[in-house]
């Protein structure tokens, strides 16, 4: 393998049931699955903006299993932490849609191969070979996977590498106080990626301005408010490499097919961009029209973009 990534990402990857129609899932009748998980999404959407990361996941040594490690390899993400569990199966989510393409999960997760990770797993010379980690809130919801993705961001950060942490609060996977564990993790953060909804879950209310502030009073140096098609706020302390700032980006308007996977597509966005050392405002610009042309097809892995994509969408947009 000649290219070393600069990121790692770490959590789960699972099959997304897309339904045929909208409305209640009890009145779908057929489905699509889809590749889906926040961080595969994420990892997928790196790779296909050629920043392809290390990809830490568990997936089940079940046909969906299959489906999934064939799908991350044939994205060019490289399989060396892309675990099979023998003892459990991959996690499944359906989607339900509403009117608008807004969408709602129910998910089969009970010990599921993602739940499963292990602290350790990845050594701490990749970890000091990387300059990024991004990790997702819905690994810290259950079982050994929660300690180990804090393993992980811990020995991350003792060695330089700056820590991506996105809530992604799906209270029906949790057990316990969802707010607690994600405040211990947004204290182990360096940039923070999350919605108003994770946020409040969390405890946090007010504007996207005001939501920025009180992320960076709890420790991180960026925040990142996304508003889906509204667009987003970005606002940093001087801590960060690229200074104190504090940026509105309004999104771009398209008209939506499936808005499933656009917050992950949005965070590819955000890191690549990162990654590439560019300023606070064109990582939000770039990153909102990875999001918008996501939107405009099916499906979350399926719909990402590459860069030639996202640059004739801005072209066309506003000559970026």
């Amino acid at each position: 393998m000649t290219h070393r990534p600069d990121v790692l990402v770490a959590g789960e990857t699972l099959v997304d049931f897309l339904p045929g129609s909208a409305g209640p899932l009890a009145s779908v009748e057929r489905f699509t699955r889809r590749p889906g998980g926040a961080p595969a999404n994420v990892a997928v959407g790196l790779a296909t903006l050629g920043h392809a990361p290390w990809f830490w996941t568990r997936v089940g040594a079940d046909p969906f299993g299959d489906l999934l490690a064939e799908t991350l390899a044939d994205h060019g993400v490289p399989d060396r932490f892309v675990e099979r569990d023998p003892e459990a199966k991959t996690t499944l989510a359906f989607v339900e849609h509403d009117d608008a393409k807004d969408r709602a999960f129910t998910f089969y997760r009970d010990g599921t191969a993602d739940t499963r990770l292990r602290p350790g797993t990845v050594p701490d010379g990749v970890l000091a070979s990387v300059g990024w980690v991004y990790v997702g809130g819905v690994a810290l919801a259950s079982g050994s996977s929660r300690e180990a993705t804090f393993d992980l961001v811990e020995r991350a950060r003792e060695r330089g590498a700056m820590v991506v942490f996105d809530p992604n609060a799906r209270p029906e996977l949790w057990d316990d106080d969802f707010a607690a564990v994600a405040t211990r993790a947004l204290e182990a953060t360096d940039v923070v990626k999350a919605t108003p909804e994770d946020l409040a879950a969390v405890g946090l209310e007010g504007s996207p301005a005001a939501l920025a502030e009180a992320v960076l009073d709890g420790g991180p140096h960026t925040a990142l408010v996304t508003r889906g098609a509204k667009g987003a706020h970005a606002s940093s302390t001087a801590d960060a490499p690229w200074g104190a700032d504090t940026v509105d980006h309004a999104g771009y308007p398209v008209d939506p097919v499936d808005t499933t996977g656009a917050g992950d597509a949005f965070t590819a966005g955000a890191l690549a961009a990162l990654v590439d050392g560019e300023s606070l405002p064109e990582v939000l610009a770039f990153a909102n029209a990875v999001a918008a042309v996501t939107t405009t097809a099916e499906g979350a892995m399926t719909a990402l973009p590459d860069r030639g994509a996202v640059r004739a969408f801005r072209s066309d947009r506003d000559g970026a």
